[in-house]
């Protein structure tokens, strides 16, 4: 009887944490950007966070949903990257107006022309993903260009995985990409706070939640058996993390530079 009492009650426990452990993946992976959104908005400057950071995460999750038409895995991870997709697209549309802005006065010195009255004509320069330049890859003037470029890497990697689903190795190794591709997340940033010899301007409370939320998740794929894939690049994850936490220690040693609202084609690579 009292075997029966204690089942009723582990019961009902068990199902909230599990939903819990559910909702935690997946609207766990995007709070980690509400600190950096909220520094980008309240600072009206970007110039510390890396949208490579997003470019990365666009890919990895757009793979990630391919490759659960092959392997169905856990519909909270297929859930988490559909939020994570639409994270990612608002924080690029707030650095792109926040640089647009900041970086008016300076397209008007820079790109100019002249007609044949000889009359200035100022205006910023048009990019777009069609121009292929990789000086200016990733780093258009407007939001309409970031939209095009994920719905054209969309199209394209649906067309392919439609025609080879069939593929058990296909498959496998779109699942190895999406969820590598992902363990390279903090890359950018890592790269980027070389470059700089500084942290400024990115959220540490950014990369705790990256630190931990990764941890979770790792654990959470190894013990709901998840593809081996998400396991082994789960942790890669946490050791990025880990060494950007490494460089806010070291680098804060070092007198921080004041992050420029100036952009021009050698940097652009590390934005």
């Amino acid at each position: 009887m009292e075997a029966a009492g204690v089942e009723w009650l582990l019961g009902p426990m068990r199902q909230l944490v599990s939903w819990g452990a559910a909702g935690a993946m997946v609207f766990g992976g995007v709070m980690p950007y509400v600190p950096q959104y909220r520094d980008i908005r309240r600072t009206q400057n970007a110039e510390g966070f890396s949208t490579y950071v997003c470019l990365v995460l666009l890919v990895a999750n757009i793979l990630r949903i391919l490759f659960w038409f092959g392997r169905r895995f856990e519909s909270p991870l297929l859930w988490q990257s559909i939020i994570m997709i639409i994270t990612m697209l608002l924080m690029l549309k707030l650095c792109t107006e926040v640089r647009v802005s900041n970086d008016l006065n300076i397209k008007r010195r820079s790109f100019s022309a002249t007609d044949s009255k000889d009359e200035e004509i100022k205006a910023p320069p048009k990019r777009s993903y069609l121009d292929f330049d990789l000086n200016y890859f990733w780093h258009w003037s407007k939001f309409t260009d970031y939209v095009q470029c994920v719905l054209t890497f969309t199209g394209v990697t649906s067309y392919i995985t439609y025609l080879w689903l069939d593929s058990s190795l296909f498959v496998e190794t779109l699942g190895f990409f999406a969820v590598f591709t992902e363990a390279m997340l903090g890359v950018p940033q890592l790269y980027r706070n070389y470059q700089n010899r500084s942290t400024e301007g990115m959220s540490v409370k950014m990369v705790l939640m990256w630190t931990s939320g990764d941890t979770f998740k790792t654990i959470y794929f190894i013990l709901n058996q998840a593809p081996l894939q998400f396991s082994i690049c789960g942790l890669l994850q946490v050791f990025v993390d880990m060494a950007i936490l490494l460089q806010v220690y070291l680098y804060s040693s070092y007198p921080q530079k004041p992050a420029s609202h100036t952009a021009h084609p050698a940097s652009t690579k590390a934005l």
